[in-house]
């Protein structure tokens, strides 16, 4: 029968016949093609988002070191502080000590708290007030309340006017402040002396246990006293803490470092009354946003696996003629 047919007919038979085959032989090609791209998108993908997490790590774990560097030593690294004092004049760094309430998770020495006010009491309150510290701060954290009310009743503050239009004098009450030496309510407050000096507790410290005669070529007017740790080295408030100065009622041996550690103690709670409470809400707020944390992970690993996990198959057409 095809041999009946015409020439030309034939002719024109063999280039569709031999499309069809140049097509169906370059379709598992085109697949595979399309296979090879998609796992090349995916590989390349991962490979995006493990650069991305660690540009992220490289970059925290930079700005971390920088921020502790700060936080140490009171400088950026590498870039040095552009002013016209000497170290002499900034004075001596103090040195860092390991206070009990410097952790995470510690608290103050509430045993120190307590010694530290009688020390105050007794020394410091002459000429340095603590504003905006009532007696009812210190209940339940260096003293009771009946010590806290008998020691208030020992300050007769002036209140009034009464009936008669008068001021008087009365005891003092849980909900005054402790009493100024001065009249002016703004002079030599020590309330936020720790957080307003670079060093903090540890400068305090140091200055309250640095008082020393003043080396050979060093000259100090009369007045003034000689301490390292001083901006100038030269301090017009004397030196206040001597061995046995004050007799604590527990028993602890006054020394010159122990009283300073003690008032330097009750200083930093009066900076920071909120110090234990801030730990110990912080502790619970880490504890429970962990475990919302975990929480959520979990719902959206249950919620998402069946879609993140579905596999796609693409099946090309075959071809029955071949």
């Amino acid at each position: 029968m095809l041999s009946r047919l015409p020439q030309a007919v034939l002719r024109s038979q063999n280039p569709i016949r031999a499309s069809r085959s140049v097509f169906s032989s370059f379709k598992p090609n085109g697949a595979s093609q399309a296979r090879f791209a998609s796992s090349s998108s995916s590989g390349s993908a991962q490979s995006l988002l493990s650069s991305r997490t660690s540009l992220i790590s490289v970059s925290l774990f930079s700005a971390g070191s920088i921020a502790w560097y700060t936080h140490l030593y009171g400088s950026l690294p590498f870039i040095g502080e552009v002013h016209a004092n000497s170290l002499a004049d900034d004075g001596l760094h103090p040195a860092v000590y390991p206070w009990p309430h410097k952790g995470w998770f510690d608290t103050f020495d509430h045993a120190s708290i307590r010694r530290g006010f009688q020390v105050y009491r007794e020394v410091c309150a002459a000429c340095h007030s603590l504003d905006r510290i009532a007696w009812r701060n210190l209940v339940g954290v260096s003293h009771t309340v009946d010590e806290a009310r008998v020691l208030a009743e020992e300050i007769e503050y002036t209140d009034g006017p009464d009936d008669n239009g008068e001021m008087f004098q009365r005891p003092g009450k849980l909900s005054d402040y402790l009493p100024a030496p001065y009249p002016n309510e703004e002079a030599c407050s020590r309330r936020l002396i720790i957080k307003a000096r670079h060093g903090g507790a540890d400068y305090v410290f140091s200055l309250l246990t640095g008082y020393m005669d003043p080396p050979a070529g060093i000259e100090i007017r009369d007045g003034m006293n000689y301490n390292p740790y001083f901006p100038g080295g030269a301090i017009s408030m004397a030196r206040l803490l001597f061995d046995g100065l004050v007799e604590y009622d527990d028993g602890t041996p006054a020394t010159t470092s122990q009283m300073a550690k003690d008032v330097v103690t009750f200083l930093n709670w009066a900076a920071e009354p909120e110090h234990d409470e801030r730990k110990r809400l912080g502790l619970k707020a880490v504890i429970l946003f962990s475990t919302l944390f975990a929480i959520s992970i979990y719902i959206k690993r249950f919620k998402w696996t069946v879609i993140k996990n579905r596999k796609i198959l693409y099946n090309p057409p075959v071809d029955k003629a071949h």
